[in-house]
Protein backbone atom coordinates (compact mmCIF):
# COMPACT_ATOMS: atom_id res chain seq x y z
CA UNK A 1 0.00 0.00 0.00
CA UNK A 2 2.80 2.43 0.83
CA UNK A 3 5.30 1.48 -1.87
CA UNK A 4 4.45 4.42 -4.12
CA UNK A 5 4.71 7.06 -1.41
CA UNK A 6 7.53 9.57 -1.55
CA UNK A 7 9.02 11.14 1.60
CA UNK A 8 7.24 14.33 2.60
CA UNK A 9 9.39 17.47 2.36
CA UNK A 10 11.13 18.14 5.65
CA UNK A 11 9.81 21.04 7.72
CA UNK A 12 12.54 23.64 7.40
CA UNK A 13 12.12 25.06 10.89
CA UNK A 14 12.17 21.62 12.52
CA UNK A 15 15.27 20.75 10.48
CA UNK A 16 16.88 23.97 11.72
CA UNK A 17 16.26 22.88 15.31
CA UNK A 18 18.15 19.65 14.64
CA UNK A 19 21.08 21.46 13.06
CA UNK A 20 21.31 23.90 15.95
CA UNK A 21 21.27 21.15 18.57
CA UNK A 22 24.01 19.26 16.76
CA UNK A 23 26.24 22.34 16.46
CA UNK A 24 29.06 22.11 19.09
CA UNK A 25 30.13 25.76 18.80
CA UNK A 26 29.75 27.55 22.16
CA UNK A 27 28.80 30.92 20.66
CA UNK A 28 25.97 29.69 18.44
CA UNK A 29 22.79 31.79 18.36
CA UNK A 30 19.28 30.44 17.72
CA UNK A 31 17.07 33.05 16.05
CA UNK A 32 14.95 30.52 14.20
CA UNK A 33 12.45 28.74 16.43
CA UNK A 34 9.21 30.71 16.91
CA UNK A 35 8.80 30.45 20.68
CA UNK A 36 9.41 33.08 23.33
CA UNK A 37 12.66 32.61 25.24
CA UNK A 38 13.98 34.43 28.30
CA UNK A 39 17.54 35.70 28.70
CA UNK A 40 18.65 32.15 29.62
CA UNK A 41 17.18 30.72 26.43
CA UNK A 42 14.30 28.98 28.20
CA UNK A 43 10.59 29.19 27.44
CA UNK A 44 9.13 29.81 30.90
CA UNK A 45 5.93 28.54 32.48
CA UNK A 46 4.13 31.76 33.38
CA UNK A 47 3.49 32.31 37.09
CA UNK A 48 -0.28 32.63 36.80
CA UNK A 49 -0.54 29.56 34.58
CA UNK A 50 1.48 27.49 37.07
CA UNK A 51 -0.85 28.55 39.90
CA UNK A 52 -3.92 27.86 37.75
CA UNK A 53 -2.64 24.35 37.03
CA UNK A 54 -2.25 23.70 40.75
CA UNK A 55 -5.84 24.78 41.37
CA UNK A 56 -7.05 22.72 38.44
CA UNK A 57 -5.41 19.53 39.72
CA UNK A 58 -6.78 20.09 43.20
CA UNK A 59 -10.35 20.74 42.06
CA UNK A 60 -10.76 18.37 39.11
CA UNK A 61 -13.00 15.40 39.92
CA UNK A 62 -13.62 13.99 36.44
CA UNK A 63 -11.93 13.58 33.06
CA UNK A 64 -15.08 13.12 31.01
CA UNK A 65 -15.71 14.88 27.72
CA UNK A 66 -16.62 18.55 27.76
CA UNK A 67 -18.33 18.56 24.36
CA UNK A 68 -17.49 19.63 20.84
CA UNK A 69 -17.06 23.31 21.78
CA UNK A 70 -14.71 22.47 24.65
CA UNK A 71 -14.60 24.60 27.78
CA UNK A 72 -17.46 27.09 27.46
CA UNK A 73 -16.01 29.30 30.19
CA UNK A 74 -12.76 29.45 28.23
CA UNK A 75 -14.69 30.37 25.08
CA UNK A 76 -16.49 33.21 26.85
CA UNK A 77 -13.29 34.54 28.40
CA UNK A 78 -11.40 34.40 25.11
CA UNK A 79 -14.21 36.15 23.24
CA UNK A 80 -13.95 39.00 25.74
CA UNK A 81 -10.16 39.11 25.53
CA UNK A 82 -10.18 39.28 21.74
CA UNK A 83 -13.28 41.37 20.93
CA UNK A 84 -13.24 43.57 24.06
CA UNK A 85 -16.00 44.45 26.51
CA UNK A 86 -18.00 46.59 24.07
CA UNK A 87 -18.56 43.81 21.50
CA UNK A 88 -22.00 42.54 20.49
CA UNK A 89 -21.64 39.14 22.11
CA UNK A 90 -25.10 38.06 20.96
CA UNK A 91 -23.55 37.83 17.47
CA UNK A 92 -20.36 36.04 18.56
CA UNK A 93 -19.79 32.31 18.95
CA UNK A 94 -16.53 30.59 19.90
CA UNK A 95 -15.22 27.05 20.02
CA UNK A 96 -12.10 25.85 21.77
CA UNK A 97 -9.64 24.37 19.27
CA UNK A 98 -6.33 22.46 19.37
CA UNK A 99 -4.06 25.50 19.21
CA UNK A 100 -4.03 28.36 16.77
CA UNK A 101 -3.47 25.97 13.87
CA UNK A 102 -6.52 23.96 14.92
CA UNK A 103 -8.57 27.15 15.07
CA UNK A 104 -7.40 28.14 11.59
CA UNK A 105 -8.32 24.74 10.18
CA UNK A 106 -11.68 24.74 11.94
CA UNK A 107 -12.58 28.14 10.47
CA UNK A 108 -11.27 27.02 7.07
CA UNK A 109 -13.59 23.99 7.17
CA UNK A 110 -16.52 26.30 7.98
CA UNK A 111 -15.59 28.56 5.06
CA UNK A 112 -15.44 25.59 2.70
CA UNK A 113 -18.96 24.64 3.77
CA UNK A 114 -20.44 28.11 3.42
CA UNK A 115 -18.34 29.61 0.59
CA UNK A 116 -17.08 26.65 -1.40
CA UNK A 117 -16.19 28.77 -4.44
CA UNK A 118 -14.51 31.54 -2.48
CA UNK A 119 -10.86 32.46 -2.83
CA UNK A 120 -8.91 33.12 0.37
CA UNK A 121 -6.35 35.91 0.06
CA UNK A 122 -3.13 35.53 2.06
CA UNK A 123 -0.44 38.14 2.60
CA UNK A 124 2.85 37.81 0.74
CA UNK A 125 4.68 36.71 2.81
CA UNK A 126 2.66 34.97 5.48
CA UNK A 127 3.14 32.37 8.20
CA UNK A 128 4.30 29.20 6.39
CA UNK A 129 1.50 27.03 7.78
CA UNK A 130 -1.30 29.28 6.52
CA UNK A 131 -1.10 27.95 2.98
CA UNK A 132 -1.08 24.21 3.75
CA UNK A 133 -3.91 24.60 6.29
CA UNK A 134 -6.10 26.41 3.76
CA UNK A 135 -5.22 23.97 0.98
CA UNK A 136 -6.03 21.02 3.22
CA UNK A 137 -9.52 22.46 3.64
CA UNK A 138 -9.85 22.66 -0.16
CA UNK A 139 -9.82 26.45 -0.41
CA UNK A 140 -8.50 28.31 -3.45
CA UNK A 141 -5.63 30.65 -2.56
CA UNK A 142 -4.36 33.95 -3.90
CA UNK A 143 -1.85 36.36 -2.42
CA UNK A 144 -1.81 40.10 -1.86
CA UNK A 145 1.36 42.20 -1.66
CA UNK A 146 2.30 43.08 1.90
CA UNK A 147 5.99 43.58 2.72
CA UNK A 148 8.75 45.68 1.20
CA UNK A 149 12.01 43.93 2.08
CA UNK A 150 14.12 46.97 1.19
CA UNK A 151 12.42 49.37 3.58
CA UNK A 152 10.92 46.93 6.08
CA UNK A 153 7.53 48.63 5.65
CA UNK A 154 4.05 47.48 4.65
CA UNK A 155 3.28 47.88 0.94
CA UNK A 156 -0.16 49.18 1.79
CA UNK A 157 -1.05 50.74 -1.54
CA UNK A 158 -0.13 47.51 -3.35
CA UNK A 159 -2.07 45.51 -0.76
CA UNK A 160 -5.20 47.58 -1.32
CA UNK A 161 -4.82 47.41 -5.09
CA UNK A 162 -4.67 43.61 -4.98
CA UNK A 163 -7.66 43.27 -2.66
CA UNK A 164 -9.66 45.65 -4.85
CA UNK A 165 -9.65 42.87 -7.47
CA UNK A 166 -11.16 40.29 -5.08
CA UNK A 167 -14.65 39.14 -5.98
CA UNK A 168 -17.63 39.41 -3.68
CA UNK A 169 -17.66 36.51 -1.24
CA UNK A 170 -13.87 36.13 -1.16
CA UNK A 171 -12.05 35.88 2.16
CA UNK A 172 -9.08 38.01 3.21
CA UNK A 173 -6.84 36.64 5.94
CA UNK A 174 -5.28 39.40 8.04
CA UNK A 175 -2.70 39.15 10.83
CA UNK A 176 -4.30 40.79 13.87
CA UNK A 177 -0.94 42.04 15.18
CA UNK A 178 2.78 41.18 15.15
CA UNK A 179 2.80 40.02 11.53
CA UNK A 180 4.60 36.70 11.07
CA UNK A 181 7.18 36.55 9.52
CA UNK A 182 7.88 40.26 9.00
CA UNK A 183 6.96 42.09 12.22
CA UNK A 184 5.57 44.95 10.06
CA UNK A 185 2.06 45.89 11.20
CA UNK A 186 -0.89 47.85 9.87
CA UNK A 187 -1.72 51.07 11.69
CA UNK A 188 -5.20 52.09 12.83
CA UNK A 189 -5.89 54.26 9.79
CA UNK A 190 -4.95 51.38 7.48
CA UNK A 191 -7.24 49.00 9.36
CA UNK A 192 -10.06 51.51 8.84
CA UNK A 193 -9.38 51.62 5.09
CA UNK A 194 -9.40 47.82 4.96
CA UNK A 195 -12.74 47.78 6.78
CA UNK A 196 -14.20 50.13 4.18
CA UNK A 197 -12.78 48.01 1.34
CA UNK A 198 -14.12 44.69 2.60
CA UNK A 199 -17.58 46.23 3.05
CA UNK A 200 -17.47 47.80 -0.41
CA UNK A 201 -16.25 44.60 -2.10
CA UNK A 202 -18.38 42.20 -0.03
CA UNK A 203 -15.37 40.36 1.38
CA UNK A 204 -15.20 38.33 4.58
CA UNK A 205 -12.38 39.30 7.00
CA UNK A 206 -10.56 36.35 8.60
CA UNK A 207 -8.28 37.60 11.38
CA UNK A 208 -5.50 35.39 12.76
CA UNK A 209 -4.50 36.88 16.12
CA UNK A 210 -1.74 34.67 17.49
CA UNK A 211 0.37 37.23 19.39
CA UNK A 212 -2.05 39.44 21.30
CA UNK A 213 -0.07 41.23 24.00
CA UNK A 214 3.32 40.87 22.30
CA UNK A 215 3.16 44.08 20.24
CA UNK A 216 1.75 47.27 21.74
CA UNK A 217 -0.26 45.64 24.56
CA UNK A 218 -3.32 43.41 25.02
CA UNK A 219 -5.99 45.91 24.00
CA UNK A 220 -3.86 47.87 21.53
CA UNK A 221 -2.99 44.68 19.65
CA UNK A 222 -6.68 43.98 19.11
CA UNK A 223 -7.45 47.48 17.80
CA UNK A 224 -7.68 46.48 14.15
CA UNK A 225 -9.77 43.40 14.83
CA UNK A 226 -12.19 45.35 17.04
CA UNK A 227 -12.45 48.13 14.47
CA UNK A 228 -13.49 45.56 11.88
CA UNK A 229 -15.99 44.01 14.31
CA UNK A 230 -17.66 47.41 14.78
CA UNK A 231 -18.10 47.95 11.03
CA UNK A 232 -18.46 44.66 9.16
CA UNK A 233 -21.59 42.52 9.18
CA UNK A 234 -19.66 39.29 9.71
CA UNK A 235 -16.12 38.01 10.22
CA UNK A 236 -14.18 35.01 11.51
CA UNK A 237 -11.22 34.84 13.88
CA UNK A 238 -8.56 32.33 14.92
CA UNK A 239 -6.90 33.05 18.26
CA UNK A 240 -3.95 31.30 19.91
CA UNK A 241 -2.84 31.12 23.54
CA UNK A 242 0.53 29.56 22.72
CA UNK A 243 2.51 32.76 22.94
CA UNK A 244 0.72 35.06 25.37
CA UNK A 245 0.09 32.26 27.89
CA UNK A 246 3.18 30.21 26.89
CA UNK A 247 1.13 27.00 26.73
CA UNK A 248 2.65 25.87 23.44
CA UNK A 249 2.57 22.12 24.00
CA UNK A 250 -0.95 22.10 25.44
CA UNK A 251 -2.40 23.35 22.12
CA UNK A 252 -4.86 26.02 23.18
CA UNK A 253 -6.76 28.13 20.68
CA UNK A 254 -10.22 29.43 19.83
CA UNK A 255 -12.18 29.66 16.58
CA UNK A 256 -14.66 32.54 16.58
CA UNK A 257 -17.56 33.70 14.44
CA UNK A 258 -19.12 37.17 14.29
CA UNK A 259 -22.39 36.82 12.39
CA UNK A 260 -25.04 39.28 11.21
CA UNK A 261 -27.35 38.27 14.05
CA UNK A 262 -27.76 35.70 16.79
CA UNK A 263 -29.73 33.25 14.66
CA UNK A 264 -27.08 33.16 11.92
CA UNK A 265 -24.38 32.83 14.58
CA UNK A 266 -26.11 29.72 15.94
CA UNK A 267 -26.34 28.13 12.50
CA UNK A 268 -22.69 28.88 11.69
CA UNK A 269 -21.63 27.53 15.08
CA UNK A 270 -23.52 24.28 14.46
CA UNK A 271 -21.66 23.80 11.19
CA UNK A 272 -18.30 24.60 12.78
CA UNK A 273 -18.90 22.06 15.54
CA UNK A 274 -19.95 19.50 12.94
CA UNK A 275 -16.60 20.08 11.24
CA UNK A 276 -14.82 19.67 14.59
CA UNK A 277 -16.58 16.35 15.15
CA UNK A 278 -15.28 15.04 11.84
CA UNK A 279 -11.70 16.20 12.42
CA UNK A 280 -10.82 15.62 16.07
CA UNK A 281 -14.14 15.38 17.92
CA UNK A 282 -13.28 16.95 21.30
CA UNK A 283 -10.47 19.45 21.99
CA UNK A 284 -7.85 18.85 24.73
CA UNK A 285 -8.85 20.28 28.09
CA UNK A 286 -5.95 20.95 30.46
CA UNK A 287 -4.34 24.03 28.90
CA UNK A 288 -7.63 25.73 28.10
CA UNK A 289 -8.89 25.12 31.63
CA UNK A 290 -5.74 26.74 33.03
CA UNK A 291 -6.20 29.76 30.74
CA UNK A 292 -9.85 30.04 31.82
CA UNK A 293 -8.86 30.02 35.50
CA UNK A 294 -6.35 32.80 34.88
CA UNK A 295 -8.81 34.96 32.95
CA UNK A 296 -11.65 34.48 35.46
CA UNK A 297 -9.59 35.19 38.60
CA UNK A 298 -8.78 38.89 39.08
CA UNK A 299 -5.55 38.27 40.99
CA UNK A 300 -4.20 35.68 38.58
CA UNK A 301 -5.20 37.77 35.59
CA UNK A 302 -3.37 40.81 36.95
CA UNK A 303 -0.23 38.72 37.50
CA UNK A 304 -0.50 37.22 34.02
CA UNK A 305 -0.89 40.65 32.44
CA UNK A 306 2.12 41.94 34.39
CA UNK A 307 4.34 39.05 33.28
CA UNK A 308 3.12 39.33 29.69
CA UNK A 309 3.99 43.03 29.76
CA UNK A 310 7.48 42.17 31.03
CA UNK A 311 7.92 39.84 28.07
CA UNK A 312 6.66 42.46 25.62
CA UNK A 313 8.92 45.20 26.95
CA UNK A 314 11.91 42.88 26.92
CA UNK A 315 11.40 42.18 23.23
CA UNK A 316 11.12 45.90 22.53
CA UNK A 317 14.43 46.48 24.33
CA UNK A 318 16.07 43.70 22.34
CA UNK A 319 14.81 45.24 19.11
CA UNK A 320 16.29 48.63 19.92
CA UNK A 321 19.60 47.16 21.08
CA UNK A 322 19.91 44.95 18.00
CA UNK A 323 19.07 47.78 15.61
CA UNK A 324 21.73 49.91 17.31
CA UNK A 325 24.28 47.08 17.06
CA UNK A 326 23.50 46.60 13.36
CA UNK A 327 23.88 50.35 12.80
CA UNK A 328 27.27 50.31 14.53
CA UNK A 329 28.52 47.34 12.57
CA UNK A 330 27.17 48.40 9.18
CA UNK A 331 27.62 52.16 9.61
CA UNK A 332 24.20 52.54 7.98
CA UNK A 333 20.50 52.70 8.77
CA UNK A 334 19.72 49.64 6.65
CA UNK A 335 18.32 47.66 9.59
CA UNK A 336 16.75 50.46 11.62
CA UNK A 337 13.31 49.03 10.84
CA UNK A 338 13.97 46.22 13.33
CA UNK A 339 13.36 48.68 16.17
CA UNK A 340 9.99 49.76 14.78
CA UNK A 341 8.63 46.28 14.11
CA UNK A 342 6.58 44.50 16.77
CA UNK A 343 6.22 40.98 18.10
CA UNK A 344 8.77 38.20 18.09
CA UNK A 345 9.74 38.40 14.44
CA UNK A 346 11.44 40.60 11.88
CA UNK A 347 12.55 39.75 8.38
CA UNK A 348 16.03 41.08 7.62
CA UNK A 349 15.93 40.92 3.82
CA UNK A 350 18.86 38.53 3.41
CA UNK A 351 19.12 35.92 0.67
CA UNK A 352 19.01 32.20 1.40
CA UNK A 353 22.71 32.01 0.50
CA UNK A 354 23.53 34.70 3.06
CA UNK A 355 21.43 32.92 5.69
CA UNK A 356 23.30 29.68 4.97
CA UNK A 357 26.65 31.45 5.33
CA UNK A 358 25.54 32.82 8.70
CA UNK A 359 24.81 29.32 9.90
CA UNK A 360 27.89 27.65 8.44
CA UNK A 361 30.48 30.34 9.15
CA UNK A 362 29.16 32.02 12.30
CA UNK A 363 26.71 29.66 14.01
CA UNK A 364 23.88 32.19 13.67
CA UNK A 365 20.67 30.30 12.91
CA UNK A 366 17.59 31.85 11.29
CA UNK A 367 14.84 30.72 8.91
CA UNK A 368 15.80 30.66 5.23
CA UNK A 369 13.77 33.76 4.40
CA UNK A 370 15.86 35.65 7.04
CA UNK A 371 13.09 35.77 9.63
CA UNK A 372 14.59 36.20 13.09
CA UNK A 373 13.05 35.62 16.50
CA UNK A 374 14.20 38.65 18.48
CA UNK A 375 13.54 36.83 21.78
CA UNK A 376 16.53 34.61 20.94
CA UNK A 377 19.00 37.50 20.72
CA UNK A 378 21.80 37.48 23.33
CA UNK A 379 21.07 40.39 25.66
CA UNK A 380 24.72 40.87 26.60
CA UNK A 381 26.25 40.20 23.20
CA UNK A 382 24.41 41.96 20.39
CA UNK A 383 27.50 42.97 18.46
CA UNK A 384 28.57 39.40 17.63
CA UNK A 385 25.46 38.40 15.63
CA UNK A 386 25.24 41.93 14.19
CA UNK A 387 28.84 41.72 12.98
CA UNK A 388 28.17 38.28 11.50
CA UNK A 389 25.15 39.57 9.60
CA UNK A 390 27.03 42.53 8.18
CA UNK A 391 29.90 40.25 7.12
CA UNK A 392 27.68 38.30 4.71
CA UNK A 393 26.13 41.34 3.02
CA UNK A 394 26.91 41.89 -0.66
Amino acid sequence: MFEDLQPAPADKILALIGLYRADPRPGKVDLGVGVYKDRDGKTPVMRAVREAEKRLLQSRDTMTYLGLAGDTGFNTAMSGLVFGPAAEFSRIRAAQAPGGSGALRLVAELLKRTRSDATIWLSDPTWPNHMPVMRAAGLEIREYSYFDAASGAVRFADMMSALATAKSGDVVLLHGCCHNPTGANLDTAQWAEIADLVIERGLLPFVDIAYQGFGEGLDADATGLRLLAEKVPEMVVASSCSKNFAVYRDRVGAAMILAKDSAQADVAMSQMLSAARAMYSMPPDHGAAAVRIVLEDATLRADWEAELEEMRLRMLRLRVQFAEALRRQSNSDRFDFVASHRGMFSRLGLSEAQVERLRAEHGVYMVGDSRINVAGLPEDGMDAPAKAIVSVLD
